[in-house]
């Protein structure tokens, strides 16, 4: 009989956790928010610590809701040729837009649209480097 483990943070072989990799990717994922603060004037977030707030939020908003959108909008998604995908992340934001009040805000359509892109490829640009060297992934 194999003994599984029974906790859900699992230590790897260099001694690096998943913890380590959240912190580190939620980290990640704030100085994302602050440059996009910076490039664009259509998004505002207060201060760093809010931008580690909104990132929680959209952290878990990706992890709960974003998989039953993208579920939703697959039809739509293979007829536009995959120009649904970023409307569901526009989507998450307004919704942390909502849930952050004044701290975190974002407006208009179409450079929502374009902040999404943003800060999804700049996500994915430094989870790369950052996230995956740090955090051991």
């Amino acid at each position: 009989m194999s003994k599984g483990k029974l906790y859900k943070i699992d230590k790897k072989m260099d001694g690096k956790t998943d913890l380590t990799t959240f912190i580190v990717s939620l980290v990640v994922y704030a100085i994302v928010l602050m440059l996009a603060n910076s490039l664009f004037k259509n998004i505002y977030v207060e201060n760093f610590l809010y931008a580690l707030i909104a990132a929680l939020i959209l952290s878990a908003l990706n992890y709960t809701i974003k998989p039953i959108l993208i579920y939703w909008t697959l039809p739509l998604s293979v007829l536009s040729f995959g120009i649904a995908y970023p409307i569901v992340n526009m989507i998450i934001l307004k919704i942390c837009d909502i849930l952050m009040g004044s701290s975190f805000e974002i407006s208009g359509f179409f450079s929502t649209f374009i902040i999404a892109i943003f800060i999804s490829g700049m996500k994915m640009f430094l989870d790369s480097f950052i996230t995956n060297n740090i955090g051991g992934k």
